[in-house]
């Protein structure tokens, strides 16, 4: 009798744990097809478009630069200007490419515009934030070294870089970026960087 108490009572509490675990992935399911914002961290400001929004750290000197002063290639910038030197910019650009229709076609025009002389040092798949339609991108990590014009850091300053591409919800390609002085920027803060942003 108490075997047959013990097998049971093991069999409900497998039972249980099974349950809980389905419905745990299912949850997990039901939380990738939202279209929810993806989280900014603390002390950082956004940088908002028709396309998306990606946050830019405010706190660590970043400014959102004016329309009439951006290039017109650019949706949206924010700079870090020290001693009037520009040592770090995020920037975005919408329809950048003709026949884009994905995230891999997006990542490999936006990757032919990173320059000679630059090192990739990763490629990777990654979800965004918003419409399940649109959440697909690609993410290339990269160093390169300053050219020392329009008021960059001298030639050959070493230079760190991400960029994030795929389409928006309505088709339309995008690639945004994160570059700056190496080592002003770690790991962490890319990544934040790549998690702040929402696809429309």
């Amino acid at each position: 009798m108490t075997m047959t108490r013990r097998l049971h009572a093991g069999r409900r509490a497998a039972t249980a744990a099974l349950s809980l675990s389905l419905l745990l992935a299912l949850a997990g399911c039901g939380d990738d097809d939202t279209d929810g914002k993806a989280s900014v961290p603390e002390g950082w400001s956004t940088l908002d478009t028709d396309s998306l929004s990606v946050g830019y750290p405010k706190d660590e000197g970043y400014a959102e630069q004016p329309a009439a002063e951006r290039s017109r290639s650019n949706a949206a910038v924010a700079l870090k200007v020290e001693d009037g030197i520009r040592t770090g910019m995020v920037s975005v650009q919408l329809n950048f490419a003709t026949g884009v229709s994905d995230a891999a076609e997006a990542a490999a025009a936006a990757g032919a515009g990173i320059g000679l002389g630059s090192t990739r040092k990763a490629t990777e798949d990654v979800r965004l934030a918003g419409p399940s339609t649109a959440r697909d991108a690609r993410r290339i990590d990269y160093d390169f070294t300053a050219d020392g014009k329009d008021d960059t850091p001298n030639r050959g300053t070493p230079m760190t870089g991400v960029l994030v591409a795929g389409v928006d919800s309505g088709g339309v390609p995008f690639v945004v970026r994160l570059n700056a002085v190496k080592d002003a920027v770690d790991g962490e803060d890319l990544d934040a960087f790549v998690g702040s942003i929402t696809v429309k």
